[in-house]
């Protein structure tokens, strides 16, 4: 069983800030799949930083790894 941990950094536009309803899923921002948290973080926050001043756009880290193998978080 492998160990590779997969993130994924995806953005778009909220309904509202403080929550993840994205408006409009055709228009989300896929910025990538990355081997390890530490890229997709830096991945994550120079795609957050390009839209600071936009409140409704929001970015997150998706811990894919925990989706397609969730028995790692037995160990």
């Amino acid at each position: 069983m492998s160990d590779q941990k997969l993130h994924l950094v995806i953005g778009g536009r909220v309904s509202d800030p403080q929550h993840l309803e994205f408006t409009d899923l055709k228009a989300m921002d896929f910025v990538g799949v990355f081997p390890d948290y530490a890229s997709a973080e830096e991945a994550w926050r120079s795609a957050a930083r390009r839209t600071i001043d936009d409140a409704e756009m929001k970015y997150v880290v998706v811990h894919l790894h925990r989706l397609l193998q969730p028995d790692m978080l037995k160990r």
